[in-house]
């Protein structure tokens, strides 16, 4: 939006050309969302309180949770207010990349907010079935899956890249779809089962984000992509705007989703912010990285997969608790250490994931 105006501005005033580099974006798109997250917070959690949106605990997990009943949930709303109203003002409403993501972000977040609603308001502890809850995360990914194979430009766009590998790709063609599919729809549960303890899964998110948001601007820039050999994706530099209000929305909530927590994200921010994340690996071609630096997001998901598998066939369970950070938890590391210590692998995940862009 702004955008738009500067370039009409710069032809009369030089300095408002500043506005159309996209570093100088990301940047302003960090700034903006963390603002909005901090300022408009305690607002929030004021009014989340007054009509009593608390988090019901279950009483079979651990017994310290027991204590964090009533807490206020559904904050993730304000992550996507303070997304969308950075991203609206900073990105280049012209690309069709942007709003892709966008959307995805919006019908995923829709689907945890009636999630959340049921449980929350209607007192409806199933809240959404499972069976309409993925019918209509299948529905968006499947949807963004198809749209982007039918957009497509160039035969990057349907190839899968492998890291350490300067000329190794797969061309998918229509396979990218069930690829892309996948990708969205399971990180967005991934990070969902993630968020069981306060903070650990935003602030992963947001240096999982961040590091999508650099990976996008190489890729958008040709000469960068070329020198890295990694592939050019004409147009997803924008995505940076979109990753850097991630970033900063992330962070605002950070600051009173950290333990002890005064705020949840609830569903509607977890499932939005995790198709987000996939949604930009697919539109950079980096679907692997995206796996080696959501590493976290794939052992919890990993972890519930064998416990449900291992209990149904041979009656026994694997860990003491699924998700894996509650096994950590029952095994009596206090939930401080889990956290802190989630956050500690997902950096060097994060750092491992960038070096592959130049150890190739």
């Amino acid at each position: 939006m702004l955008l738009l105006l500067s370039e009409y501005l710069s032809q009369h005033i030089s300095g408002f050309a500043v506005f159309q580099y996209l570093s100088f974006r990301g940047i302003l798109g960090v700034l903006t969302a963390l603002a909005i997250s901090l300022l408009v917070g305690p607002f929030m959690i004021r009014k989340l309180n007054y009509y009593q949106i608390g988090q019901a605990v279950r009483d079979d997990g651990p017994k310290s949770h027991l204590s964090k009943s009533g807490t206020p949930t559904m904050g993730g709303a304000l992550i996507l207010v303070a997304i969308f109203t950075s991203t609206l003002l900073w990105s280049d409403l012209r690309n069709p990349y942007v709003w892709t993501v966008l959307v995805v972000t919006a019908i995923f977040g829709a689907v945890g907010w009636v999630d959340d609603y049921r449980k929350v308001i209607e007192r409806n502890p199933r809240g959404l079935p499972a069976r309409w809850k993925y019918f209509w995360q299948s529905v968006a990914g499947l949807g963004a899956a198809i749209f982007l194979y039918m957009t497509a430009d160039s035969p990057v766009n349907t190839e899968l890249f492998f890291p350490f590998f300067k000329n190794i790709s797969w061309q998918m063609g229509a396979f990218s779809i069930v690829l892309t599919y996948f990708v969205i729809v399971g990180s967005s549960n991934a990070v969902n089962l993630t968020d069981g303890l306060d903070g650990l899964a935003i602030l992963p998110t947001v240096m999982v984000g961040a590091a999508l948001g650099l990976i996008a601007y190489l890729t958008g820039n040709v000469k960068f992509a070329e020198y890295l050999h990694i592939p050019y994706v004409a147009g997803a530099g924008e995505l940076i705007v979109i990753c850097g209000s991630l970033a900063g929305a992330g962070l605002g909530f950070l600051w009173f989703n950290t333990y002890p927590a005064q705020v949840f994200m609830g569903d509607v921010g977890a499932l939005a912010l995790g198709a987000t994340l996939g949604t930009v690996a697919v539109i950079t071609r980096h679907e692997i990285v995206f796996f080696i630096m959501g590493g976290i997001f794939v052992l919890e998901t990993v972890s519930v997969i064998l416990q449900v598998a291992s209990f149904k066939l041979t009656g026994r369970r694997i860990f003491r608790m699924a998700p894996i950070h509650h096994h950590f938890e029952l095994k009596g590391w206090p939930e401080p250490r889990v956290i802190v210590r989630f956050w500690i692998i997902t950096v060097m995940l994060v750092l491992f994931g960038l070096a592959t862009l130049k150890l190739r």
